[in-house]
């Protein structure tokens, strides 16, 4: 029954708006943010490990956190987002996505994670990949979100810091971006 329906979502939907609403802001939002000049997704997916980020509360107790992309026959990408929970050797937690590229430079990603709400998706720019796509930096323009990702679960120290770069140059508040412990070796 559809009136059911929109009656039982009614309040998740508020929960959902309320909780963005609420979201803390990382950025300074007149500085101008730009996604790189082009991604090659087939290249882009694999495994990234994150090596930091700024708080979300869907992240909450997060530690050894891995994404996972996958090219699709169709041109999206499948995305599994996996935790630990509380410790390195803490229960899995995953959370699976699909995502679009925007355009044609492929920089510019919406991201579903709840598939019965289509028209619910994040914006998730690449703002900063290394030549030989071994870290990146993806962050929602908004400024209430952004990651440093590494192919390794330990980041080397120069292609941290021209990530970090990336960030500062987006508006991003350093002081408030968190690493993200990582397993020796990965998991």
């Amino acid at each position: 029954d559809p009136m059911r329906r929109t009656a039982l979502l009614a309040p998740l939907l508020l929960a959902l708006m309320l909780a963005a609403c609420a979201r803390p802001v990382y950025r300074d939002t007149d500085v101008p943010i730009e996604p790189v000049a082009q991604v090659d997704l087939e290249r882009y997916a694999g495994r990234w490990y994150e090596v930091a980020r700024f708080p979300v509360w869907f992240q909450d107790g997060c530690v050894g956190v891995t994404a996972d992309y996958a090219q699709r026959p169709d041109g999206r990408i499948d995305v599994l987002n996996a935790c630990r929970v509380e410790t390195l050797d803490g229960r899995v937690r995953t959370a699976s996505a699909v995502a679009r590229a925007v355009d044609d430079t492929g920089a510019r990603l919406k991201v579903r994670f709840l598939p019965w709400l289509p028209f619910i998706e994040g914006d998730y720019w690449i703002i900063h990949l290394d030549e030989d796509y071994a870290s990146a930096v993806v962050a929602i323009p908004s400024g209430r979100a952004g990651w440093i990702l590494s192919r390794d679960p330990a980041i080397a120290p120069a292609r941290l810091a021209a990530a970090k770069a990336a960030l500062e140059a987006a508006g991003f508040d350093l002081d408030r971006l968190e690493p993200t412990p990582q397993p020796p070796g990965g998991a």
